[in-house]
């Protein structure tokens, strides 16, 4: 049995993880870096452990201080979070061979669906929509203009190792893929040390929905329904909600068990998420899976009613998932807001500081995971997003009325944060009728 979990994460991610494991009487293990020594996941795990510097790579990209921290205290298992190792296949790799439990998929699943390709290749497999492009990786620009002339500008090069709304160019025309092929794979071999990349037909004004999916050791395999993330900017999101409205329920059913064939094909256990772009005819086409847990787990976990943590813990731990699927419902309407330390008048360049005041907002319907506190310092040397506000409704208007209130009550003095934007979204029009596509955040003045 699972009795001690190291987090090899930090925020609120690790305090999202630390409470579950509270909750199931397992000990807690935080890693902290030398910028994070009085953070609220070190002070509040049962036992931490310093694994390095305060530059990330020196840290919680450190494979080897991981591992080293986890095998002297003596961890039955280690879950990732999100970001930095927790679709690294070679780190997964490295705990299965010292005997340690990744709470996650194996590193074979995060192998071929964290190759985008690969992944493609899968999604086919398992009779699933994908965008029409390219199935293997680009092998110069000669292919690259050749496949693009054929499907049509524009289109849209991607890094085949690529994630978190990284490594993606949109191209519009012969002379600006010229222009940008070597740069896009200069940058791919930059940000995920591999430079091949490939090419998918851009869909024009689309939406991004995703289905979260739990697959346990015993071929049980369920959905907990979508969520639609297309509130985003620069491809990366800001505001998710679910259910996803203005969706036919035929099409939504379509994508949820679009999304449950996939991690059979993939032969993928525990806590994943397949996203879709959806167009304005309502077809969808498979993007990518996520291998891990998302930041927007929070608002399944709210019209569910199920702990998502917790059960990536059971079936890591060899035990069958604990509900079926025909015992999941949707209750109400959750939003995720997150608050990020930025300047929305300079560009929404992140800024770090201290913490010198703050309100939280609290009532019903309303939870904020941060792990933000007064007088506690935002590091420079990692993301900007300092929590997430999470609102529950009986309906979405109710849950945007409860939205309103928990930003006008949510106070942060110290450093600037994206609040008075996030209040702007939610007096728009358009975006309390709901439906918006990926490009509203750079199409609407706000």
């Amino acid at each position: 049995m699972i009795k001690k979990i190291l987090i090899a994460n930090r925020g609120e991610i690790a305090l999202r993880v630390i409470r579950t494991c509270r909750d199931m009487q397992i000990i807690s293990v935080a890693v902290y870096s030398t910028a994070d020594e009085d953070a609220m996941h070190t002070c509040l795990a049962d036992q931490s452990i310093c694994i390095g510097g305060p530059r990330a790579r020196d840290s919680y990209l450190n494979k080897n201080n991981i591992l080293q921290a986890a095998c002297s205290l003596g961890v039955d298992a280690i879950h990732p979070g999100y970001g930095f190792l927790s679709e690294d296949y070679e780190f997964v790799k490295m705990c299965e061979d010292c005997g340690i439990k990744l709470i996650g998929p194996s590193s074979n699943a995060i192998k071929v669906l964290g190759d985008k390709v690969a992944a493609r290749i899968t999604a086919k497999k398992a009779r699933c929509p994908v965008v029409p492009g390219s199935d293997l990786p680009l092998s110069g620009i000669e292919e690259a203009i050749e496949l693009a002339e054929s499907i049509g500008f524009p289109v849209m090069l991607k890094a085949v190792s690529g994630g978190g709304g990284r490594g993606i160019r949109k191209i519009d025309s012969r002379e600006e893929l010229e222009k940008n092929f070597s740069v896009a794979r200069q940058e791919a071999q930059e940000c995920f040390g591999d430079d091949r990349v490939y090419m998918e037909k851009c869909i024009l004004n689309p939406r991004h929905i995703e289905v979260q999916i739990l697959a346990d050791s015993y071929g049980n395999v369920v959905h907990m329904f979508e969520r639609d993330c297309s509130m985003q900017r620069r491809h990366q999101k800001v505001i998710e909600e679910c259910p996803a409205i203005k969706i036919p329920d035929i099409v939504k059913r379509r994508m949820w068990d679009a999304a449950v064939r996939v991690a059979r094909q993939a032969g993928y256990t525990n806590a994943g998420t397949v996203e879709f772009l959806l167009d304005e005819k309502n077809q969808f086409y498979f993007m990518e899976m996520n291998t891990r847990i998302q930041v927007e787990h929070t608002i399944t976990e709210k019209i569910t009613g199920k702990d998502i943590v917790r059960e990536q813990i059971r079936i890591a731990d060899g035990e069958r998932l604990s509900f079926r699927q025909n015992e999941l419902s949707i209750n109400g309407h959750a939003i995720e807001f997150r608050v990020n330390a930025e300047d929305i008048n300079k560009g929404f360049i992140p800024v770090p500081g201290e913490v010198r005041a703050l309100n939280f907002p609290g009532g019903i319907g309303v939870r904020l995971d941060t792990a933000v506190y007064q007088e506690c310092s935002i590091s420079p040397f990692y993301d900007s997003m300092i929590a997430k506000l999470i609102v529950h409704g009986e309906n979405r208007k109710q849950a945007i009325a409860r939205a309103k209130r928990a930003l006008s009550e949510f106070i942060i003095e110290g450093v600037p944060t994206n609040i008075e934007y996030l209040k702007r979204i939610l007096n728009n029009q358009e975006f309390l009728e709901g439906g918006c596509n990926i490009d509203f955040m750079t199409t609407h003045e706000l």
